[in-house]
């Protein structure tokens, strides 16, 4: 892992905070001053001390459900100013990590937590994503067909942010979908992924043409939105400890398999 990255996830630095930190002589690796913010450092196994202080990596691990609103961005700061998350989130969670992003039009289900190790397996998994969408226009036939059978955009640039380096995407068939509303001005339906990929429905429903107007995330695998009010904090339940502990457990054996 990235020097600056190991030092945001588990301190409360941004990832700007940790460079100009490394980049000012502030941080020690196994007792050395390390001032490139690209240096590699492995959890458990390197010793980083930012100002005096060991960075620890958390054994223990939290994990919550927020309701993003739209009109935040999903980082620790922003150079224009624009609110984010951890504006709304408060002191106690700037240190956690967000699960994936949001743009910053987007609302729903967003997770976080204090431990990289289960935002890095929870951000790389096939679970199930379920978002509901709002877009102007119909749903069409070549819409659906691509949404069970994939689309390769080699022009991904409609519907992507207009600073995004990504020019093309290939999008893998949808786990499932579900029409709710289906008219000339605008349709509203139900979307399940297993990935997460830089404005993948934004992407996809323009190039149909579609705009989507409306983008909320209501679930990310056994985990549910359900009625959390926008802009609002929850801890997992028991239940969703559970199965979150399972995956776990069933990603660390596959890794010994593959090694």
């Amino acid at each position: 892992m990235r020097l600056n990255k190991y030092i945001a996830h588990h301190a409360s630095y941004s990832r700007r905070e940790a460079d100009k930190t490394i980049q000012d002589g502030f941080v020690r690796v196994n007792g050395t001053i390390e001032t490139n913010p690209a240096t590699q450092v492995e959890e458990g196994v390197d010793t980083v001390y930012v100002s005096g202080k060991q960075v620890s990596v958390r054994d223990k691990y939290t994990v919550i459900v927020y309701h993003k609103p739209r009109g935040e961005l999903v980082t620790k700061s922003d150079p224009r100013g624009r609110r984010t998350i951890y504006d709304t989130l408060g002191k106690e969670y700037k240190h956690y990590i967000p699960v994936g992003r949001l743009d910053f039009a987007s609302e729903g289900l967003l997770l976080l937590t204090d431990a990289s190790k289960i935002a890095s397996a929870l951000m790389e998994s096939d679970l199930e994503r379920v978002y509901r969408l709002k877009i102007k226009g119909e749903i069409t036939r070549d819409m659906e067909s691509a949404m069970l059978q994939g689309l390769v955009l080699e022009d991904a640039t409609a519907g992507g942010h207009e600073k995004s380096k990504i020019t093309s995407m290939t999008i893998n068939p949808f786990i499932g979908y579900k029409i709710q509303k289906n008219q000339g001005d605008y349709s509203i339906l139900k979307v399940a992924l297993n990935e997460g990929k830089n404005r993948e429905l934004r992407r996809f429903f323009a190039h149909f043409g579609a705009e989507i107007v409306d983008l909320k995330r209501v679930s990310f695998a056994e985990i549910e939105l359900n009625n959390l009010p926008v802009g609002k904090v929850r801890f997992l339940t028991r239940s969703e400890y559970s199965a979150l502990y399972t995956f776990l457990k069933d990603e660390k054996k596959k890794a010994k398999e593959r090694a």
